[in-house]
């Protein structure tokens, strides 16, 4: 996700690289495969009837009956919930049968927009060009170089160009994750970091969805592995230096815990324990100043963190304290010359300051840029001569760029900044890859209607450069498609705003148009408006896709967050209920044509609505939903609950007990009409157990009262973030959008039936 905390690997329901729509592009996360397709020609027209064992659950004298507590078998190994999985894709699967030629078109109608033999736009780290690679029909990438010709001579530029000839320097394959993958069913690396000396290479690689890795060190230019791999540890993994590396170990519950140091030619079991985080509510995170001078070591809770530094040419010297643990204050800290430069947060500073202190006392602190009411620093990004700081205003990114003094200069303040201006009414920018020694700031930008595209930015000049626009292909036009932001006014007056998107020559504006809106409003994560070719496919079929940035989020700052979490979670759902009741009142769409969609937390969110006011919707998608937080915040046992009791509140407590019971969604299925319905689920999940959404397609099978469609899909091989090959994944977004059509009654000369 994607959290915007720095040190975040596994602490959220959230999606690893973005929660984002129908896309499950946020990457990360080998049993057997889903029946679902040894079984799509059986004939299933009943849905499968999960069979009730009565388990009481008691609290503050309140009793709670889940009849289907039994599906939850941590093992993933029991024969009889297995089978009810299956017979759940096979229904899943005969239901779709009908549509199944749709499906396929639209996967190749989707596929067909992308440019398959590419490349990740070049950059610059040492003597080398670093890109990634796709091939025609490949479902993986290759991580690639190129040495920078004259390198010492040829500083960096925005003008910069990898040079492709004959006459220059080969590109060198350093690792094909095609290879890779054909050992494994799932398989994912979430990190590929160069040695200092470029010599070396280490990865962390997932083959099942777990999120648990292995960290494998290759040599650079043949490929060969180095040593033994590092073994159940988590994707944080730096280099302190050409021969050291840092890792992140995690508990039973999956909880990053231990921050460690192994010296490549030793065995794993001897490597050094730098720091043991002991209390549960805690989570260690890792990365590496700008400057490669130090290593911040970070533990943080969802509202505390304190970090430590590392001397990346003296590792063995180990852990040293930047900033104390004090409860509600968060620090995130990067390096540049005699400085440490540190984002502070506290209840009174919500939006964060930043600082600077001395590397030899960090005890004395100049504030560089005071707090602001209305303006959060997200992320800051610094260089030799400057710093880029990246803030929230008004729901809206920007980056502001400023000059520091030289290294040997007093740093007392900032000079005036400069704005870096974007074109789009709703956007979102995110830093990229940048070298600390030069002038050039890169960032990616994309919006609803504009492809992801990188710039690099001259911060001496304001110079912007594109190096690369995402080639979307089959006739795409920008300017056929127009974006907006919107307000809707919540329950309590507060206004919350929306991003929208459409083809203007396809809609109506009179109530008739088909309308997507995406929530999400949960660990202060920002869905900005971006980019997704496959969502053209709606779009081009006429509909409308919002964005609801509700409270819970982090789009208008910090207090957005705030007021959407623990004992005001309920703001969450309200606000997304206002969104869509604007949306009819203002004629975007119907109530017949409204169709919701989130994933993970936001699949809370969308068990939550459904409950409260089904007659708003006609088509939910629930992805790996949180469906059942009431129970699953009340055992410890289960990842992620006990670093979660701050974001959701500790149901141990009677009223954060009654306040969760009152929201949760397995404990609020009624006997109502519901919309039509697919959930997704993932037997290896770690955020989100896969017993979560299958209890609640259960309950809702039991208890509902009209004859509307719902279906659950669970891969039996992925985790969190479903399949792993980039073509599998259009695959399930083809399925997706041929559900929601279908329910629409949108699918041409095919039966429609529900």
């Amino acid at each position: 996700m994607w959290r915007h905390f720095p040190f975040s690997h596994f602490n959220t329901r959230s999606l690893l690289v973005t929660a984002l729509p129908l896309s499950a592009s946020l990457s990360s996360p080998n049993t057997v495969r889903s029946m679902s397709s040894s079984s799509s020609t059986a004939t299933m027209h009943s849905p499968p009837v999960a069979k009730k064992v009565e388990h009481k659950m008691e609290m503050f004298g309140d009793v709670r009956v889940d009849n289907y507590y039994w599906l939850r078998d941590d093992s993933r190994t029991n024969p009889e919930v297995l089978s009810y999985l299956q017979q759940e894709n096979a229904y899943t699967d005969s239901v779709m049968s009908g549509t199944k030629q749709f499906e396929d078109q639209l996967f190749k109608e989707i596929r067909g927009r992308i440019k398959e033999d590419d490349i990740s736009a070049p950059y610059r780290k040492g003597p080398y060009y670093y890109y990634t690679r796709n091939l025609e029909g490949k479902e993986y990438v290759q991580h690639c170089r190129r040495l920078i010709p004259n390198y010492n001579t040829t500083p960096c530029s925005v003008h910069d160009t990898m040079p492709t000839g004959p006459d220059d320097p080969p590109e060198h394959v350093i690792l094909d994750e095609n290879v890779k993958a054909q050992e494994h069913r799932f398989y994912s690396i979430q990190a590929f970091k160069v040695s200092p000396n470029h010599k070396l290479v280490a990865c962390a690689e997932d083959t099942k969805g777990d999120e648990i890795y292995s960290v494998h060190v290759i040599d650079a230019e043949t490929g060969a592995p180095v040593g033994k791999p590092l073994t159940s540890v988590t994707s944080h993994v730096e280099w302190a230096n050409d021969d050291t590396l840092v890792y992140i170990t995690m508990d039973e519950i999956l909880r990053p815990d231990k921050v460690w140091l192994h010296k490549l030619g030793t065995d794993q079991s001897s490597d050094i324990c730098l720091y043991h985080e002991k209390d549960d509510t805690f989570s260690i995170g890792l990365q590496k100043s700008e400057s490669q001078k130090f290593l911040f070591v970070g533990s943080e809770s969802k509202i505390t963190s304190f970090i430590f530094f590392i001397d990346a040419s003296k590792p063995e010297d180990g852990l040293k304290v930047l900033t104390p643990c004090v409860v509600g204050i968060d620090n995130r800290a990067s390096h540049r010359g005699n400085h440490f430069f540190i984002i502070r947060r506290s209840e009174e500073f919500f939006n964060s300051e930043l600082v600077a202190c001395p590397v030899d006392d960090v005890s004395v602190t100049t504030v560089l840029i005071p707090h602001r009411e209305r303006i959060k620093i997200q992320d800051t990004h610094l260089f030799a001569n400057h710093l880029a700081v990246y803030e929230r205003e008004n729901g809206l990114p920007k980056v502001t760029v400023y000059r520091l003094p030289a290294v040997d200069e007093p740093l007392t303040s900032l000079e005036d900044g400069r704005a870096i201006d974007f074109i789009d009414p709703v956007y979102t920018v995110d830093p990229a890859g940048s070298e600390f020694n030069s002038s050039v700031l890169r960032f990616s930008y994309s919006s609803l209607r504009t492809p992801n595209s990188v710039y690099d930015y001259d911060m001496n000049t304001g110079t912007s450069v594109v190096k690369k626009i995402e080639t979307v292909l089959g006739g795409f036009d920008a300017s056929e498609y127009f974006t907006e932001r919107k307000w809707a006014t919540a329950s309590d007056g507060t206004q919350v705003p929306m991003s929208i998107v459409y083809r203007k020559n396809l809609v109506n504006l009179d109530g008739s148009d088909p309308l997507l809106l995406y929530g999400y409003g949960s660990y202060e994560v920002c869905i900005d408006p971006w980019f997704k070719a496959s969502r053209l496919s709606i779009l081009d079929r006429g509909f409308i896709f919002a964005i609801a940035h509700i409270r819970g989020g982090g789009e208008m700052g910090r207090q957005w967050y705030e007021n959407g979490k623990c004992l005001k979670k309920k703001n969450t759902f309200t606000d997304f209920i206002a969104c869509a009741e604007y949306l009819i009142e203002q004629r975007y769409c119907s109530k017949e044509k409204l169709c919701i969609e989130g994933r993970s937390a936001g699949g809370l969110l969308m068990g939550s609505v459904l409950n409260m006011r089904p007659d708003l919707f006609k088509v939910a998608f629930a992805g790996v939903p949180f469906v059942d937080a009431l129970t699953t915040m009340l055992d410890p046992t289960i990842p992620l609950t006990t670093s979660e009791w701050e974001e959701w509140g500790d149901p141990r407590k009677e009223e954060f007990y009654h306040y969760m019971k009152s929201y949760s969604p397995v404990d609020n299925v009624k006997a109502q009409n519901y919309p039509h319905i697919l959930v997704t689920a993932g037997l290896h999940d770690p955020r989100v157990m896969y017993s979560e959404p299958a209890k609640f397609v259960a309950k809702l099978r039991e208890t509902k009262t009209d004859n509307n469609i719902l279906l659950l899909k669970c891969e039996f091989g992925a985790g969190h973030s479903s399949k792993s090959g980039r073509f599998e994944k259009l695959q399930e977004q083809a399925f997706i959008y041929a559900f929601i059509l279908k329910a629409l009654d949108m699918i041409p000369e095919l039966s429609s039936s529900l």
